[in-house]
């Protein structure tokens, strides 16, 4: 759903549209040009905020090794039985 989204705003950016109220006219008109670079443009910005979310992660990750370390941890998870539930009354 978000694709399809980001795919009409793309294309609503290549689209002229006239209007003439006084002919009772709307005119709407595609420039292939106009769309194809605001493709460009999308995708150029969806590469750097990827880059950018990459080298935040990066840097953080840094972070907390230089702070914690390497640890190891232990987890031992047990279960108890349970007893089966009794509805009240019975």
């Amino acid at each position: 759903m978000r694709i399809l989204s980001i795919a009409l705003m793309v294309a609503l950016t290549g689209c002229s549209v006239a209007n003439e109220p006084e002919r009772d006219k709307v005119t709407v008109t595609y420039d292939e040009a106009r769309i194809k670079k605001a493709a460009d443009t999308t995708k150029r910005t969806a590469e750097e905020i990827g880059t950018g979310v990459v080298n935040v992660t990066k840097g953080t990750a840094e972070v907390i090794k230089r702070e914690v370390g390497d640890v190891d941890v232990d987890v031992k998870v047990t279960r108890k039985p349970t007893e089966p539930e009794v509805e009240p009354g019975r």
